[in-house]
């Protein structure tokens, strides 16, 4: 794996960019990256890989990390990239995760793939989004740009022109967690929106329409794990996600928020190894 990653030609020409540690593991992991990013697998996920003996893959998403932007994307759309990525190198058995934005890719990507995807972790996810359903928003500390994405691609973009990041949408644990051990995640997440064509803004309304997938078709078990504090995507997605997901396994960090429940990653990745991941 180099800094610069791999690229994938998919049908249409698009470009997918790609990161994958090599060829050496047979148990797989496919990271899904929050919004926005670089789709580079960071420091912390790589450590914990490591330490479990994964190979790990990660692709950015249309619009992001140089990954050719597909508008009017689908969340089931980005998840196709990531399974031609994955036919590409010749794994047909992973196990998936993702945080924030990567969470309803990654739920994507086992319902896609059926008995390929032999398990699945969400780190403070969001959740289907219905428009009866106007307690969606609850608990966001800022929830312009998801409101503006429910009106459609061009009133995203007219916001992406102004709208800043509120400092007030993470907790003293997430910004702990930002100077710490997830120090790498903030920068990560600056350069990628810094570089971002398009991809933030087509990230928020792929979360808003429909997925084009049924969550019902996941079999493979899932794993919920929410920060009780999260004021970026609050609890009540976590909620969503097990009424959708009724077998699903939730793990609630009563202390955490948005981004201080990654340092769930390695009891969840021992979750996977005992829920079918050690079998290669």
């Amino acid at each position: 794996m180099t800094d610069a990653g791999e690229v994938l030609t998919v049908p249409g020409g698009r470009e997918v960019h790609y990161y994958d540690t090599g060829a050496g593991p047979e148990r797989v992991l496919v990271w899904h990256p929050g919004t926005p990013h670089t789709g580079r697998l960071i420091a912390p996920l790589t450590a914990e890989a490591e330490r479990a003996g994964l190979r790990l893959v990660s692709v950015a998403r249309p619009g992001f990390g140089g990954s050719t932007r597909l508008v009017g994307r689908t969340v089931a759309d980005a998840a196709r990239d990531v399974l031609a990525v994955l036919d590409a190198l010749g794994i047909e058995r992973f196990a998936t995760a993702g945080s924030s934005g990567g969470g309803p890719h990654a739920l994507a990507l086992a319902a896609l793939a059926g008995n390929r995807a032999i398990g699945v972790v969400t780190f403070a996810s969001v959740a289907p989004y219905r428009a009866n359903d106007p307690d969606w928003f609850a608990g966001m500390a800022d929830p312009r740009a998801l409101r503006a994405a429910t009106e459609g691609l061009s009133a995203r973009a007219r916001l992406a022109e102004t709208a800043e990041f509120d400092p007030a949408s993470f907790t003293a644990a997430d910004w702990a967690a930002l100077e710490g051990e997830w120090a790498a995640l903030g920068a990560d997440a600056q350069e990628g929106g810094a570089q971002a064509e398009g991809g933030e803004i087509d990230d928020d309304c792929a979360f808003v329409f429909d997925w084009g997938v049924d969550l019902a078709d996941i079999r493979a078990p899932v794993l919920i794990v929410q920060g009780e504090q999260d004021r970026v995507v609050p609890a009540g997605h976590a909620t969503r996600l097990l009424r959708a997901l009724p077998a699903a396994t939730s793990w609630w960090l009563a202390d955490d928020g948005h981004v201080s429940v990654l340092r769930a990653l390695p009891l969840a990745i021992e979750w996977l190894l005992e829920h079918g991941l050690s079998t290669p």
